[in-house]
């Protein structure tokens, strides 16, 4: 862990928190999934995706973490070239389904598994878990069983467990799906004050309004638009031509 802190602290001054370059990736060769993207993203932004389902919106996020394997191009996170199977703790990803992301008997012992896998000291463990916990407002939940939770519940504990990696670069996949109002408003202003650098998908383009400050709209794996978020998605010829609707808050 010492080395890899040392590596990563090495990279600090590189201004791009993602630069990739000509990637692209196929699930069936005649069906480009990933087509030539060509994105970066600078430290501390917060960057929304949308686009309609089959974009490749979910594609990218898995290939920035490594865990698949593009036909081209290349992924640098921090100025470290990404490869497959390799683990970064530079990034972390919530995934749209809390389901997949939970598995420990309780919700201390899932979000403590992270810091315990790379060999950090119990009292540095216990920390990090109420930490990421109350930055969620999941404290109260630390013994309850995960699987026993509400949707939204679910949702708050599986960012927890992302957070108390202390990742610099958070991919949020559908992070609203699950939750009520109140929850919801939580998730908000959390994302508002978070440190570290977010691309956050969504279907949700209220919450990338409130949260945002760069929003891309993929489809059919290339970037369509890239710009201020409430540029593009007021631009309603550009929105309905790629399968989506002009958020209310902007009619």
């Amino acid at each position: 862990m010492k080395q890899l802190s040392k590596e990563f602290s090495l990279k600090k001054l590189d201004p791009k928190a993602i630069a990739i370059s000509n990637l692209s990736f196929y699930y069936h060769k005649q069906l480009p999934i990933l087509n030539n993207l060509n994105l970066n993203i600078l430290r501390g932004e917060r960057v929304g995706l949308i686009g309609p389902n089959g974009a490749g919106k979910t594609t990218l996020f898995l290939s920035i973490c490594g865990l698949l394997s593009p036909e081209t191009g290349k992924i640098n996170i921090f100025g470290k070239s990404v490869e497959t199977g390799q683990f970064y703790p530079e990034i972390g990803l919530v995934f749209q389904n809390p389901d997949d992301q939970l598995f420990c008997p309780t919700v201390r012992d899932d979000v403590a598994f992270g810091p315990e896998n790379i060999g950090l000291e119990l009292e540095e463990i216990a920390y990090r878990v109420e930490e990421s916990l109350s930055l969620t407002g999941g404290l109260h939940l630390v013994d309850r069983v995960p699987h026993q939770l509400s949707g939204g519940e679910k949702c708050m504990v599986a960012i927890a467990s992302v957070l108390s990696m202390h990742p610099q670069l958070i991919l949020y996949d559908e992070p609203s799906a699950n939750l009520d109002l109140q929850s919801r408003r939580r998730l908000i202003k959390f994302l508002q004050s978070s440190k570290e650098t977010i691309l956050l998908s969504s279907h949700d383009l209220d919450l990338i309004l409130e949260v945002c400050d760069r929003v891309i709209l993929l489809n059919q794996g290339k970037i369509i638009a890239d710009g201020i978020p409430r540029e593009v998605m007021r631009n309603k010829e550009l929105m309905e031509a790629n399968s989506l609707e002009v958020p209310y808050s902007l009619n």
